[in-house]
């Protein structure tokens, strides 16, 4: 790790309990999705949302209805797709100022970030919530106002789906940062694999009680404290 100029991590299950995302952000969303559109209606947000619905189901003439649906059902099956992020994001951006929603964090994770910062290194998010999410995530976490320590965030629309070595590679082009200089955290292998490719560094993170298990040939960590980083 001598060589690492930028750290990139993901959120669920590597900053962050898995619970904390499925269990808070995306109950809070799907009890709001059909008042929020109903509330926004023609605004360009709302609109943006509706018409990445209804290209995704490759149905122009779809209802509100129909995508009020959709959008729930995605969240119950928890897709990863572009509009549902918006909207989570928005909705959730309201949570967040009011005080009902708080982003969680491990406890090393703090720590981690102020030490890496200080060290020099540049640190960035990637994660299919919005990057509008992940800014609120931080900006309001249960350790406080975290956002000062990170530099960058990218999301499905500004990187791409986070299986495709092609993603790390748009990331790499906009950091500036060497691809070997860049290290990748995150609990899933297929995302590990994706970033390995790219000519990224990559560390798994299995936090205890948290699936799934190592998998591949990467190294894995329990705790960000067990990385030695300049």
């Amino acid at each position: 790790m001598s060589t690492t100029q930028a750290v990139v991590l993901d959120i669920e299950g590597t900053t962050s309990p898995l619970a904390a995302v499925h269990d808070q952000l995306f109950p809070y969303a799907r009890a709001r999705v059909a008042d929020w559109l109903a509330g926004h209606r023609d605004t360009p947000e709302a609109t943006e949302v509706v018409e990445g619905v209804r290209a995704e189901l490759g149905r122009p003439g779809a209802s509100e209805a129909e995508v009020i649906a959709t959008l729930v059902g995605w969240i119950d099956e928890d897709v990863k797709a572009r509009p549902l992020k918006q909207l989570q994001g928005l909705i959730w951006h309201s949570g967040f100022q009011a005080g009902d929603l708080r982003g969680q964090v491990y406890p090393d994770v703090p720590v981690a970030l102020k030490s890496w910062r200080a060290a020099g290194l540049g640190l960035h998010i990637y994660s299919s919530g919005s990057v509008a999410a992940q800014r609120d995530w931080f900006r309001h976490s249960d350790h406080g106002d975290l956002s000062g320590h990170l530099s960058g965030h990218f999301d499905l629309t500004t990187a791409g789906p986070k299986r495709e070595a092609a993603s790390y590679r748009r990331i790499t082009e906009a950091l500036g940062v060497p691809a070997a200089a860049t290290l990748f955290l995150s609990d899933v292998t297929a995302e590990l694999d994706a970033a390995v490719e790219a000519g990224w560094q990559a560390v798994g993170v299995q936090r205890p009680g948290e699936a799934p298990g190592p998998d591949g040939d990467h190294r894995w960590i329990t705790d960000f404290s067990e990385l030695t980083l300049p």
